[in-house]
């Protein structure tokens, strides 16, 4: 049950908060949303237009019964990196392969959505169990744990101990705010780490301005349409790096519908309904895909400033997204994003991978996963084994690698062996 609303759902606020509280949500995103296109080789300028685009289409399918934000997906950094590739600038190689993948997925949550609205939610929830869903995001935060630190502390792929410092200041910044700080501060950690870590990083001399000199005060963000900036060709190989980690951002999306439901006291599950809620992310998505942008999921670090602010309005949140949308458009500002030196980004994503890890042990604890069972040993084992391990299985051109290959292998060792629990928890 949460504590009276300051602001409820639909409670319009005055033009000031309006200004302050939709700029609050806008930092608390900001971070993570610019950093999965800095780690993946994308535009932050798109992906912060994008997070805008997706979070007002979510609003609307969700009939303004939702204040949630979209923002970049974790989930897909890996999956992204395999199938666009990166050179030596760090930059994507074939972007628009990776805009396909997340095209399809957003077609999937759509397919998903449907399917829900026609048979209920109960099938899903017992095709992605914890003991498949857990250790799939286990995987993906320690699958990603050697492009952090090597992004933290080597330079051209040499120890640099000048930029390592400035990765483990703004590491044990995100953590001081994160763990010490317990008011609006502890909701925005990593873009607290990124901008002290950044003032650091001046003060030793590893900031080069040159791109902001360079850059015009407004400019268009660099749009990725198919048809025109890529060929539009489908490939088993994108779709089977990419699709299978629905089986975790669908099952971060139920949870987050659960957790928001208690801060803002509303069943969302029956209303506005999973099957809304899901199709708004996948919509979100789609479009993002189709110009240019990452995939999206609802945001927990926004869910987190709902509960401490115990504001709940919709428009805050449409304020936030429209924020996005505009800046996305100052040419210099991006433009100061291209300067965080990627030692920096490899100290807050020492975090933050290290978290998404975290939560999938956190997900066995909460569930009370029994690992005396075989059952659940021998799905969790394997899993973890072929995700970070990196095995793959080829069929001619089509490739099945990593994470995608450990997730399907998971849903089909839950269905197959024996002593599955059929009963699922009722959220009505």
């Amino acid at each position: 049950m949460s504590s009276k609303a300051v602001l409820d759902i639909n409670d319009k606020p005055s033009a000031v908060q309006l200004v302050t509280l939709s700029l609050q949500h806008l930092f608390a995103m900001f971070g993570s949303t610019i950093l999965v296109p800095t780690l993946v080789g994308l535009e932050p300028s798109i992906a912060l237009l994008t997070s805008g685009i997706a979070t007002i289409i979510f609003l609307l399918i969700t009939q303004f019964k939702v204040p949630a934000y979209l923002g970049s997906s974790f989930a897909f950094i890996s999956p992204i990196i395999t199938v666009a590739g990166l050179d030596a600038s760090g930059m994507a190689i074939n972007p628009g392969n990776a805009m396909i993948g997340a095209m399809a997925v957003g077609v999937v949550y759509a397919i998903v959505a449907l399917l829900i609205r026609m048979t209920g939610y109960k099938w899903l929830m017992a095709l992605l169990p914890p003991i498949v869903v857990a250790p799939v995001i286990i995987v993906i935060g320690l699958g990603l744990a050697g492009t952090a630190v090597d992004m933290a502390m080597n330079v051209n792929g040499e120890y640099n101990g000048l930029h390592f410092s400035a990765a483990l200041v703004t590491l044990f910044t995100a953590i001081i705010f994160n763990v010490y700080f317990k008011n609006i501060l502890s909701a925005m950690p990593i873009l607290l780490g990124l901008v002290v870590g950044y003032l650091y990083s001046l003060a030793i001399g590893i900031v080069n301005f040159a791109p902001v000199k360079e850059a015009s005060w407004f400019a268009l963000p660099k749009f990725l349409i198919p048809g025109v900036d890529y060929d539009f060709t489908i490939t088993g190989t994108i779709l089977l790096a990419m699709v299978p980690v629905v089986i975790v951002t669908i099952s971060e999306h139920i949870g987050h519908q659960l957790v928001l439901g208690k801060v803002v006291n509303r069943n969302y599950v029956k209303d506005p309904g999973l099957d809304r809620s899901l199709l708004g992310d996948g919509l979100g998505t789609l479009v993002s895909a189709l110009i240019g942008g990452p995939p999206k999921t609802t945001y927990g670090e926004n869910i987190g400033v709902l509960a401490i602010t115990r504001v709940y309005s919709v428009y805050v949140i449409f304020g936030a997204a429209v924020a996005a949308i505009i800046i996305s458009f100052f040419g210099k500002a991006m433009a100061i994003i291209s300067t965080i030196p990627v030692s920096v980004l490899g100290g807050i994503s020492i975090l933050l991978f290290g978290i998404i890890a975290s939560s999938g042990l956190r997900m066995f604890v909460d569930n009370n996963v029994d690992f005396g069972n075989n059952r659940n040993m021998v799905i969790a084992s394997v899993i973890l084994v072929i995700g970070i391990g990196g095995a793959k299985v080829e069929f001619g051109s089509l490739v099945v690698s990593g994470m995608a290959l450990a997730a399907i292998i998971g849903v089909l060792l839950n269905l197959i062996l024996p002593g599955r629990d059929k009963t699922v928890e009722d959220f009505d």
